[in-house]
């Protein structure tokens, strides 16, 4: 009994020490675990593109109006009632063509009158004249005074004064009813009449004495007592395009142009559909620059044969201003402004990215040359810059090549 007894408490001290041992274990594996090392951050997906060389053509970007070459506001020369027109609204006209007829009658009967008046007076100088012939002729012998003489001489210019002054009056009468045939002093397009035949017309614009049509009313009411014009003709083959141009892309333009003594040409774009409409070249340059915008008004030349372009309206305008030889082109999504300049972020052969400093030479619709800070061949980002670091480890998903401006 002994024995076993003695047995047992051996075997409680061996289980005992055991559990000691197991739990000192348990403690200073808690206490002494070794920490982690934290693991490479994840890479970044972003799209990128190499950098490429090429010839970059830059051209000047600007808002344009077109409006009529020449613009003619058609009014009567004299006052009278509106015949007739003879023009179709909306219709071609040329120059030279009866667009509208004033009652003649008044005016012929005052050229009849002054034809009249000048006959008239002819005869009576022509009696002077015989007159004073023979006053000379009874001088000689002393059968008059000279003073009988002298006065017929005056007699003589006075009426001479007076049949010139009837000749004008002739001239002028033809002149008024000359007027009485309104005709167009360009060739264009006839846009809506503002007065209907039978009202009353003047040289300071129409009267409506019977409004016939809500056009000819509104125009004489709108312009006041002095009424509106007949129609209007717009030239449109050739047509104009103005806009207006920064004051230093309009020194570079003078300078590639040598003053615009040559030709700049400029391409007009529709604003709804970006299609070209047409092609045409810089052809005024204004003589001032706006203080308020530090911009200059320029007006283009366009054929406009296809008649794609209409006065007033509105559409892009695009001027060639010079290539770019060999420069390093990328997308101008790449390009990024910050407080020191614009900056791009260059995916290194390690697969980090960095952040480079650049130059920009120019820009042309999707497309950026940089002078300096890029290399042709190298990764910019493209898309997903926003949440780089230096240093940032970056997974590229995409990477398209350089597209051609257009």
């Amino acid at each position: 009994m002994d024995d076993v007894g003695t047995y047992r408490r051996k075997h409680h001290w061996v289980l005992g020490l055991l559990a000691c041992v197991a739990a000192a274990l348990m403690l200073w594996g808690i206490f002494h675990k070794k920490e982690k090392k934290p693991g490479p951050p994840p890479a970044i997906p972003v799209t990128a593109v190499r950098a490429q060389s090429r010839d970059l053509p830059i051209s000047i970007a600007a808002l344009g109006a077109a409006q009529a070459w020449t613009s003619d506001t058609i009014f009567a020369q004299v006052s009278g009632k509106l015949l007739r027109v003879n023009f179709t609204e909306g219709g071609e006209v040329h120059a030279g063509q009866v667009l509208a007829e004033v009652d003649p009658a008044p005016y012929r009967a005052a050229l009849d009158q002054a034809l009249g008046t000048l006959h008239r007076d002819q005869a009576n100088l022509a009696g002077a004249e015989r007159d004073l012939a023979r006053y000379q002729h009874l001088l000689l012998t002393n059968a008059v005074p000279r003073q009988t003489v002298e006065d017929e001489q005056a007699a003589v210019g006075q009426d001479r004064g007076t049949v010139q002054v009837d000749r004008g009056a002739v001239a002028a009468a033809r002149i008024n009813l000359g007027w009485t045939r309104i005709v167009s002093p360009v060739s264009g397009r006839a846009g809506v009449r503002l007065v209907d035949p039978g009202n009353l017309v003047s040289s300071g614009g129409s009267t409506a004495s019977t409004p016939s049509t809500a056009a000819a009313t509104s125009s004489a009411s709108a312009s006041g007592s002095g009424g509106s014009g007949i129609v209007v003709i717009n030239q449109i083959e050739p047509i104009a395009v103005t806009f207006t141009v920064p004051e230093g892309q309009f020194e570079h333009l003078s300078q590639l142009s040598d003053g615009f003594r040559r030709p700049v040409a400029v391409t007009a774009y529709s604003q709804e559909s970006g299609e070209q409409l047409d092609i045409g070249v810089v052809a005024i340059a204004d003589n001032k620059v706006d203080p308020a915008t530090g911009s200059i008004e320029l007006k283009a030349r366009f054929a406009n044969d296809r008649r794609r372009l209409w006065p007033g309206q509105f559409i892009n305008v695009k001027l060639a201003s010079q290539t770019l030889p060999h420069a390093t082109v990328i997308p101008s999504a790449a390009v990024n402004r910050g407080p020191h300049g614009s900056y791009v972020f260059v995916v290194g052969a390690d697969g980090k990215a960095a952040m480079r400093p650049i130059t920009i030479a120019g820009s042309e619709a999707t497309l950026t040359a940089v002078a300096s800070g890029v290399r042709p061949g190298e990764v910019v980002v493209t898309d997903g810059q926003s949440i780089l670091k230096v240093g940032s480890p970056v997974r590229i998903v995409r990477q398209p090549a350089v597209q051609a401006s257009s």
